[in-house]
C-alpha cells in the first residue's frame, strides 16, 4: 500500500482529502514463547506488514472510524467523552480503549477526528494485528494532540488496553516489539525488568517465512488465559513449599528440577516447565544468532515448538503440521509456531534457493492434512510506528 492509495482510500470513505498517513507494524517472535507473563525473556522482531492509518481532525467531537478490513461495519461512529467499554463495539474498542487508558494519565483528545484504517495483516493470525492497531492510535494521538509521551508509555498503554479494558490476561510482547521495533535487528527483552538489547538478524543466505494457518484465532476464545492462570498457580505451590520466587523467569532449569516435586500436580509441572526452559532457551538462541551459530539457532527454535506441543499445549493439528512438515524439508534450520498458538501462524528459517520448493511443499501437505490452504509470507523485519510521508 503506497502513500497516494492510501489518501485515495480516505477520501471514498468520508469524501475528503485526509491530512497525515501513519504507519504501525505487525510482529513475529523468534523465540520465547508465554515467557513474558512469566516474568521471563521474548526475542521478537517487528515486521513490515502492519496497519496503516489515515487521519484527518474535525471541529466537533465526534471520531468517526472506518477500516478497509472490516467495510461491513461502515463508518463507527462515538464522541470523545464517551469511551466505557461496549462488547458491541466492533474494532473501535481499540482507539475508544487506547483513549479511555490515556485519559487516567491526563492524556486527552479535544476535539473530533476521522480515522481511514487499512492493514495487511492476516486477521487473527498471530501477527499481533490489535497490538499493531493500538500502536498506530496511540502513536497518532501522541503527534496530533500534542501529548509528548514516549514510546515505553504507548507501549504499556496497550497492554493495559488489553488487560484492563478488554479483561484479556496477555503480556507486554506484542506491544514492546512493535513500539520498539527496528530495521533488520530483533529485541531480548527481560519481561521482569523491561531491561532490553537490540540484536542484528543476521541469517546469511537464509530468509524467515511465515506460514499462517488460516485458522482464526480469538484471544478470548483461548485458553490463553487458563496457561496464565496454571503458572501462577504453580508459582504459589513452590513459594508455598519455601521456594524465593516471583516469577518462573527467576529460576534456572536446575532450579526448577529440584523443586518441581513441590507443585505436586502433572499438568502444573509441564506447564511450568515449559516457561522455565523456554526462557533459558530464548538466552541461549539469541547468543547462538549473535555469534553466527545458525544451526544452533534452528535447534533452538524446533525445540521451542516441541515444548509449546507436549509441555504447554498450545499448538494444535494446523501449528503441529506446518512445523513438523517444515522440518522435512531441505534447507530449513528451524520451524516453530509462533504467538499465544491456538492457530494463527508459524515461522520457518529457510534457505533463499529453497523457498519456492518449500511453500509449495509445505502447502501440498498442509491442504492434505487440514483440508484447506495455508499462506505464506517471506517476512521482512522493519522499524516500529512512523508518519509516513509523500
Amino acid at each position: 500500500m503506497d502513500y497516494q492509495s492510501l489518501k485515495d482510500e480516505f477520501n471514498q470513505a468520508f469524501g475528503y482529502a485526509g491530512e497525515r498517513v501513519y504507519f504501525s507494524p505487525g510482529r513475529i517472535n523468534l523465540i520465547g514463547e508465554h515467557t513474558d507473563y512469566n516474568g521471563g525473556h521474548v526475542f521478537p522482531c517487528a515486521i513490515t506488514m502492519g496497519t496503516y492509518g489515515v487521519y484527518a481532525a474535525r471541529k466537533d467531537d465526534q471520531v468517526r472510524l472506518y477500516s478497509a478490513n472490516l467495510p461491513d461495519a461502515g463508518i463507527l461512529t462515538f464522541p470523545i467523552d464517551k469511551l466505557d467499554f461496549d462488547k458491541n463495539d466492533s474494532w473501535a474498542k481499540f482507539p475508544r480503549g487506547v483513549m479511555y487508558e490515556m485519559a487516567k494519565q491526563g492524556k486527552t483528545v479535544n476535539h473530533g477526528f476521522d480515522l481511514f484504517v487499512h492493514g495487511d495483516l492476516p486477521d487473527a493470525s498471530g501477527l499481533s494485528s490489535s497490538a499493531s492497531i493500538e500502536l498506530l492510535i496511540g502513536n497518532i494521538l501522541n503527534q496530533e494532540f500534542d501529548w509528548g509521551v514516549d514510546q515505553m508509555t504507548l507501549i504499556k498503554n496497550g497492554q493495559a488496553v488489553e488487560n484492563d479494558y478488554l479483561g484479556l490476561n496477555t503480556g507486554i510482547l506484542d506491544q514492546f516489539a512493535i513500539g520498539m521495533g527496528k530495521k533488520n535487528q530483533a529485541v531480548l527483552l527481560d519481561a521482569n525488568t523491561m531491561k532490553y538489547e537490540y540484536v542484528p538478524v543476521e541469517l546469511g543466505d537464509n530468509v524467515i517465512v511465515i506460514m499462517n494457518t488460516n485458522k482464526r484465532r480469538e484471544l478470548t476464545d483461548s485458553k490463553y488465559n487458563e496457561r496464565r492462570s496454571e503458572c501462577e498457580k504453580a508459582v504459589a505451590l513452590l513459594q508455598k513449599g519455601g521456594v524465593d520466587v516471583k516469577t518462573l523467569g527467576d529460576l534456572t532449569q536446575e532450579e526448577f528440577d529440584k523443586d518441581a516435586y513441590l507443585v505436586n500436580d502433572d499438568t502444573l509441572i509441564k506447564r511450568a516447565r515449559h516457561a522455565v526452559i523456554e526462557n533459558q532457551r530464548t538466552l541461549r538462541a539469541k547468543k547462538a544468532l549473535s555469534n553466527g551459530q545458525l544451526e544452533e539457532f534452528g535447534k533452538l527454535v524446533n525445540a521451542s515448538h516441541v515444548s509449546l506441543h507436549y509441555d504447554y499445549e498450545v499448538t494444535g493439528q494446523e501449528l503441529d503440521t506446518l512445523a513438523e512438515t517444515a522440518w522435512k524439508q531441505p534447507g530449513v534450520l528451524g520451524a516453530r509456531m509462533t504467538g499465544a498458538g491456538f492457530g494463527g501462524c508459524a515461522i520457518a528459517i529457510v534457505n533463499k534457493a529453497n523457498v519456492d520448493d518449500f511453500i509449495k511443499n509445505v502447502g501440498n501437505v498442509y491442504k492434505q492434512e487440514i483440508g484447506y490452504e495455508a499462506s505464506f509470507y517471506v517476512a521482512s523485519i522493519g522499524d516500529g510506528p512512523k508518519e509516513l510521508k509523500a
